[in-house]
């Protein structure tokens, strides 16, 4: 068997991702897709833990929060990772893989609540670790939640599933002049404030010298790749 780049990994999926061609919601294909991927790599041994964002869920509310207050809508949010995580472990247990979801929010009748030591212990199992309501605080992010949760779990990546093959200079869907890069500074992304994570999610890698690499997951084989050591999508590393 091919020796694994990463043996363990947090995998950060964006909720926009699951809804495939729509603009929300969760779409059976795109997810099943997604997750046949992931069970090919988890085969070979890999320990995975996941954040999914929430955003394909809540756009579609996104007008009803419009003029809430902050730490409201934030919440809205979290509850939507929550029921993209139910989606994705459907859709893994199908795929044979055992899995666990864990909130950072308690709601016992539906999933475990978040304990490192836990988390830890379920992906030496070889469970899949779907990690859901972000850090459980209004205020930051999903790709802070993946920072965080990387570090804590002692993950040797984050990788990045995007609808792009890695990152570009500006938005390679509006600009045909577009320049992707290869390999990038934690500072060349915040001092061009590419929108790879935000800056509190960069920063706390670069602290914690956490490689990110930044991909395509709608082209099948490419997460097999990035965990196999090949050069895929955008590496972002170093320069602290």
């Amino acid at each position: 068997m091919d020796k694994l780049r990463y043996s363990r990994v947090l995998f950060k999926l964006s909720g926009e991702a699951l809804a495939g061609p729509a603009e929300y919601g969760v779409d059976p294909a795109t997810i099943t897709g997604f997750c046949e991927e992931i069970a090919k790599t988890v085969e070979k041994g890999l320990q995975l833990s996941l954040v999914i964002g929430g955003g394909n869920i809540f756009r579609g509310v996104s007008s009803s929060a419009a003029g809430m207050e902050r730490s409201s809508a934030d919440y809205m949010g979290m509850l939507a990772t929550v029921m993209n995580a139910l989606a994705v472990q459907d859709a893994l247990e199908k795929q044979g893989l055992q899995t666990r979801v864990l909130s950072a929010i308690s709601m016992r009748e539906v999933c475990e609540p978040y304990i490192r030591r836990r988390a830890v212990r379920h992906l030496e199992k070889g469970r899949v670790v779907i990690c859901a309501a972000g850090t459980g605080n209004p205020y930051f992010t999903t790709d802070t939640a993946a920072a965080l949760r990387a570090m804590e779990l002692k993950c040797e990546a984050i990788i990045k599933g995007t609808k792009v093959d890695g990152v570009y200079d500006k938005d390679p869907m509006k600009h045909k002049d577009a320049v992707k890069f290869d390999r990038l500074t934690y500072m060349d992304v915040l001092e061009r404030q590419l929108r790879v994570m935000d800056s509190t999610a960069i920063s706390l890698a670069m602290d914690n010298n956490m490689p990110i690499v930044v991909f395509n997951m709608f082209t099948r084989g490419n997460l097999d790749r990035v965990v196999m050591g090949e050069e895929v999508g955008t590496t972002v590393e170093g320069g602290k």
